[in-house]
């Protein structure tokens, strides 16, 4: 981990912990007055709030400096500013998509060829198998994702059952795919070839997945169907209101092909949005006309503003409701003040004083495994970001796991194991900000249900508790 200058004196594990104490509680306070609105200002304000704590308390005791403070927000800035722009992306992708029918074809044939008792698991392993090919649970969850959320609701099935399995499929791919930038980090930076990494996590994500897939069956058939609604009434109100053609489904599965192939994400993304906003200015003329004078207008306002057709269906309204770019922009507002409150944790030493103490709890197999899921989680939670709650641990503990004997793919398929499935149920971190805004839903709303991404770290603890292919250094 960097440390950006020596600090007067080196902070107290108390004292490290302080800010961090009064973020989670400042958090849950907010969750608890303001409920699903607390990413649109509450949680900014918290994240700022604490920065300024940890800052003050640096100043003080530490002789710690705001241009350091700085310094260590522009690192962290320049790792999650590509997520800025794909999530961007994805919320010109959402509109364009939605008006130009794309979405809507989807929804329509899902309707019309699954039956709600099979929906629930299909769901969890299409968007495995898409997460899988693609590499990219973000946009998994921002295109076939938000598709089947919609035929999902217009089912009656739960919204929060719904996106849990939506997003335990997705991180399924993402923490599998040979894609994947999160495997390709915690390999790399562990030091494992790729294809032995992946082949070491199978051992312990086989298992979770069919767990998963169980519990993902019995809910498609407990779940009450009674209030199912009249499924009729959803097709004619789609069919009524946009054009519906199988051609349009290739354009999804171009955008597949295009990530497959390795374009940038943003790239990808972008062009597939400027694609189903041309789309939908030759093949959806109506509904352009009811949201611009002109097919220009229309298409530049799908992309980047707010959207509401009227269809004569109140369930497929809420659907169809797109905000393209501009309902992006808390999201990004977020990220900033993550990427404030990281930094000064950083340059403050705060970080390092808390990991150095989960280092010394590695005396055995399980208190290695327990050390290294928790300062991942502990990372997603204070730093807001995935990509270092992998890179960081992956530097501090590859020493450790060599000293004791361990091989370094024990390392990364823990790395995985909890930093990346875990990422997406911290409310604050940039995953779950960026998930509960694709898919319109509170991340204590899913999360509960995400069941791949809940069961993973345990599965992780018992694993390593019985000793269940623990791969050893060779000589």
């Amino acid at each position: 981990m960097q440390d950006y200058r020596p600090l007067m004196k080196k902070p107290t594990l108390f004292v490290s912990l302080i800010p961090v104490i009064v973020l989670v509680c400042v958090i849950f306070t907010c969750v608890k007055i303001f409920g699903d609105e607390v990413t649109a200002g509450p949680s900014q304000i918290a994240l700022l709030s604490v920065a300024v704590l940890a800052f003050i308390i640096g100043r003080i005791f530490y002789g710690l400096t705001w241009d350091e403070s700085e310094k260590a927000m522009m690192t962290h800035l320049k790792n999650t500013g590509p997520a800025i722009l794909i999530l961007l992306a994805i919320g010109a992708l959402s509109g364009s998509w939605m008006n130009s029918g794309i979405i809507p074809s989807m929804i329509y044939y899902g309707l019309k060829f699954i039956h709600p008792v099979i929906f629930l698991p299909l769901v969890f392993v299409l968007c495995s198998a898409i997460s899988l090919v693609t590499g990219s649970s973000w946009s998994t969850v921002g295109t076939f994702g938000v598709a089947l959320l919609g035929a999902g609701q217009m089912m009656g099935l739960p919204v929060p059952w719904l996106a849990g399995a939506i997003i335990s499929g997705s991180y399924f791919g993402d923490k599998m795919s040979p894609l994947s930038d999160t495997t390709n980090l915690a390999s790399s930076f562990c030091g494992v070839p790729l294809f032995k990494h992946i082949g070491y996590m199978l051992y312990n994500t086989v298992p979770v997945f069919i767990i998963s897939l169980i519990i993902y069956i019995i809910a498609g058939l407990a779940l009450p169907a009674d209030n199912t609604p009249d499924i009729g009434a959803q097709l004619s109100a789609i069919k009524e209101t946009y054009t519906i053609s199988p051609w349009l489904l290739l354009i999804p599965l171009i955008t597949i092909l295009m990530v497959v192939r390795k374009i940038p994400p943003f790239i990808t993304l972008f062009v597939a949005a400027a694609v189903g906003a041309v789309v939908a200015v030759i093949i959806q003329p109506g509904v352009c006309s009811a949201i611009a004078p002109t097919g220009f207008a229309a298409a530049i306002r799908m992309i980047s503003g707010s959207v509401n057709i009227q269809t004569g269906n109140e369930i497929l309204n809420n659907l169809t409701s797109t905000k393209g770019m501009e309902g992006m922009l808390n999201t990004v507002w977020l990220i900033l003040c993550v990427v404030a409150f990281a930094g000064v944790m950083t340059a403050s030493g705060m970080i390092r004083v808390i990991t150095e103490q989960l280092v010394k709890l590695m005396q055995n197999t399980l208190s290695t495994v327990a050390s290294t899921l928790g300062t991942c989680i502990f990372f997603n939670m204070t730093l807001g970001d995935q990509y270092m709650a992998i890179i960081l641990p992956g530097n501090m503990f590859s020493e450790s796991y060599k000293k004791q004997g361990y091989a370094p793919e024990l390392l990364s398929r823990t790395i995985e194991e909890s930093a990346t499935v875990t990422s997406v149920l911290v409310p604050w971190n940039t995953c779950a900000v960026a998930q509960s805004t694709v898919l319109n839903v509170a991340t204590l709303t899913y999360l509960p249900y995400c069941f791949f991404n809940l069961i993973t770290p345990f599965f992780s603890l018992f694993a390593a508790a019985i000793g269940y292919k623990i791969r050893k250094l060779t000589n």
